[in-house]
């Protein structure tokens, strides 16, 4: 599988805008700056860069993406194989993918954008917003505040008529079936994963600015932070020619499949389209290197912990690693080790994402499939076992040689 590679090392990325990147096809992996071709984590990409090659041949996966930042800086970022099974359109780092889930990393950070600024607060009841909203007990009604749809702490079931979403019913169509269910817990004391309440935020978002969620997301993320093939819907995924073609496995073989619009109706929990560069810059924000977008304040809102989340510590490949688990504002926090990484992950029909980073190490990693594989998990855990153990190697040495 022939990697498409750019490295970009040296190419220091600004607060505010980022700097035209020298674009090179590499056959074999590359370190452009010689100053950091010295600095030990250049030998930790170049290692990833081979496992993540070497995996995706192994698995025969059509094609991948990833972007691995630091700091304010994209440093290394390659794409592989090809856009469609059977086409020799390759895959780059602009090729743009369904991110799934990772799409609710931007409605969390949107969300407390616009609460930071006054737009509405997370202690709002829902039914202030969405009148009609009924739980089958009214009582609970009352208790469902907007931060339990964006934390996953609404007490409802996991992944609540998601069969619905997939069976094209519309929202306003799904809406009543709550009524006839009540919350396992109270609304703020469990998590339960969902897709149609946690998108009831683009609803919130609409009432209050009189601008549709898709619009609020361009001019308040996509615009100032310079995203260069982002989009939402389905659409906004057509509209780029440089796509990848979603695959699932039937009869021992990856089989392009049409793209699925059911999720985009969903567009808070599943809507975005983004490119491995796209999620390369979104990572330097969250980092903090954008505050004029993303305020400090902003930022620290978004990490915060809401509702634990035991099930992820059995995570298949995460389970030797993390030690504690939450959800916080559109985002997952997981103690891996010693470490805190923010994480989501990305499934819908043919794709699979993850992005996830150290704010503490100022290292993150977005990855991109264009097929249903779990290998994007064995792939996370390689780089994050590697990294943290190294970081943490070259702390210790830093404080035994210290005079």
């Amino acid at each position: 599988m022939k990697p498409f590679f750019i490295a970009v090392f040296g190419c220091l990325l600004s607060a505010i805008s980022y700097a035209e990147t020298d674009i090179t096809p590499q056959a074999n992996y590359l370190i452009a700056n010689d100053a950091l071709a010295n600095d030990p984590l250049a030998a930790l990409v170049a290692d990833f860069d081979q496992y993540y090659a070497n995996k995706l041949a192994e698995f025969d996966i059509p094609g991948g993406a990833y972007a691995i930042v630091q700091g304010n800086r994209i440093i290394a970022t390659a794409g592989f194989g090809v856009r469609q099974a059977g086409s020799e359109e390759p895959v780059d780092p602009y090729t743009v993918f369904r991110i799934a889930s990772v799409s609710k990393t931007f409605a969390g950070t949107l969300a407390s954008v616009l609460a930071s600024e006054g737009v509405f607060s997370w202690d709002d009841k829902l039914t202030d917003y969405l009148p009609q909203f009924s739980f089958k007990n009214k009582k609970f009604n009352q208790q469902l505040k907007l931060s339990h749809l964006l934390s996953q702490s609404t007490g409802v079931m996991p992944n609540a008529y998601d069969n619905l979403i997939e069976a094209d019913v519309p929202l306003e169509k799904i809406l009543p079936q709550l009524s006839k269910i009540n919350p396992l817990c109270p609304p703020g004391q469990c998590y339960g994963y969902q897709n149609v309440l946690f998108s009831l935020i683009d609803q919130v978002i609409t009432k209050r600015t009189g601008k549709s969620y898709a619009q609020l997301l361009q001019e308040r993320i996509f615009t100032p932070l310079q995203l260069p093939t982002a989009s939402l819907g389905l659409d906004g995924f057509f509209s780029t020619e440089n796509r990848a073609s979603p695959h699932v496995r039937a009869r021992g073989k990856w089989h392009p499949v049409k793209v699925a619009e059911s999720y985009y109706h969903f567009a808070p929990a599943a809507g975005v389209n983004a490119s491995a560069i796209d999620l390369g810059y979104w990572l330097i924000a969250q980092l903090g290197h954008n505050p004029d977008v993303l305020s400090e304040q902003v930022l620290q809102a978004v990490r915060e912990k809401k509702v634990q989340t035991r099930r992820d510590l059995r995570r298949r490949e995460w389970r030797r690693y993390l030690t504690d688990a939450h959800y916080a504002t559109g985002w997952r926090v997981y103690q891996f080790g010693q470490d805190q990484l923010m994480y989501h992950g990305g499934w819908v029909q043919g794709y699979r994402a993850e992005i996830a980073y150290s704010a503490e190490h100022q290292i993150g990693l977005v990855m991109l499939m264009n097929a249903e594989s779990n290998l994007i998990n064995e792939l996370g855990t390689y780089f994050w076992s590697s990294f943290l153990t190294a970081i943490r190697q070259q702390q210790s040495e830093k404080v035994l040689s210290a005079p």
